[in-house]
């Protein structure tokens, strides 16, 4: 299995829109894609901004290329998110996931 992570920060405005942005239209989205096996949204307050981190969750590399292309640690982002979002981390990060949760 294989977690693709990625960070993006808000304004403290924009964070609530974001993050049902990504509750109601992009985690439900991604249930489309073969191979994958759900995500986490992780938000941390900040001073003056609000951090993002996205965890999804892929059964393999083959299925993470089906959601973002054959470049695929290049962050694919929904129209509306590029409006909510004040800075973003210009990659997305890979990792095999050794143990999870029972």
């Amino acid at each position: 299995m294989i977690a693709r992570l990625w960070r993006g920060w808000t304004t403290i405005e924009h964070a609530d829109a974001y993050e049902r942005l990504l509750r109601e239209q992009v985690l439900p989205g991604l249930k489309l894609i073969e191979g994958y096996r759900g995500g986490y949204i992780l938000r941390q307050e900040g001073t003056g901004e609000v951090e993002f981190v996205v965890m999804n969750l892929f059964d393999s590399l083959d299925a993470v290329r089906a959601f973002a292309g054959p470049e695929y640690t290049i962050p694919v982002f929904e129209p509306e998110a590029r409006q909510l979002l004040s800075k973003v981390e210009p990659i997305a990060r890979h990792y095999e996931v050794k143990t999870m949760p029972e």
